[in-house]
């Protein structure tokens, strides 16, 4: 059985598993379902994010119905197709209840399993909006928690065009967490390379 790490009493919190990118550096294969130590790597993933959630819905533009039997909502970009890791926010935003949105890649098998407490916590200090993972030299910007009444700013940001992650950051009461102890935590997996060293980290720890 899963050991849950969420606080009862704090805000209600949805968890995004982000898959649903084209993977061109992995030759176009679905990521979130490449076999990674014997398991796709949305398992992995899911493994890490659900105990520390009270929702968890996956953004799949392909293979949206081998997702569903996960048992979670399987959400596709509203503004078409591969349109980004926003699109996939914005998609998520509206689809879930939750005051609070955890965003995470279907790529990054090694998340803290406290990530959601700290970005929570970061973004109640500050009263920000917004807080984003920072690994301690950069932004890690697919890695971050937003607050619902970010939804038409999102939304109002792609319907004008805009994509870059970065720039619509920036537009916000944003708050950066510190995950500087937790650097593995951002070992994504982009290439069939990454994968192979991310497979032998994975079973030499076993």
């Amino acid at each position: 059985m899963t050991a849950t790490h969420r606080n009862p009493d704090r805000e209600p919190v949805a968890g995004l598993i982000l898959a649903g990118g084209r993977a061109r550096r992995m030759g176009g294969q679905d990521k979130g379902l490449t076999p990674l130590a014997g398991k796709p790597m949305i398992e992995r993933v899911l493994e890490r994010i659900r105990p520390q959630v009270d929702d968890v819905v996956i953004s799949a533009n392909r293979n949206e119905e081998r997702y569903a039997r996960y048992g979670h909502r399987v959400i596709g970009d509203v503004l078409g197709d591969y349109s980004g890791p926003l699109a996939g926010m914005l998609s998520a935003l509206l689809a879930v209840r939750q005051p609070w949105l955890a965003v995470v890649p279907c790529d990054s098998p090694l998340l803290p399993e406290d990530v959601v407490e700290r970005l929570l916590r970061s973004a109640l200090a500050e009263s920000a909006e917004l807080a984003v993972a920072h690994d301690g030299q950069r932004l890690q910007p697919v890695f971050a928690l937003l607050h619902r009444s970010l939804l038409e700013p999102l939304r109002a940001y792609l319907e004008a065009g805009g994509h870059k992650v970065d720039a619509w950051y920036a537009q916000q009461r944003m708050v950066t967490t510190d995950l500087s102890d937790h650097p593995e935590a951002f070992s994504n997996i982009n290439t069939p390379e990454d994968l192979l060293a991310m497979e032998q980290r994975i079973l030499g720890a076993n």
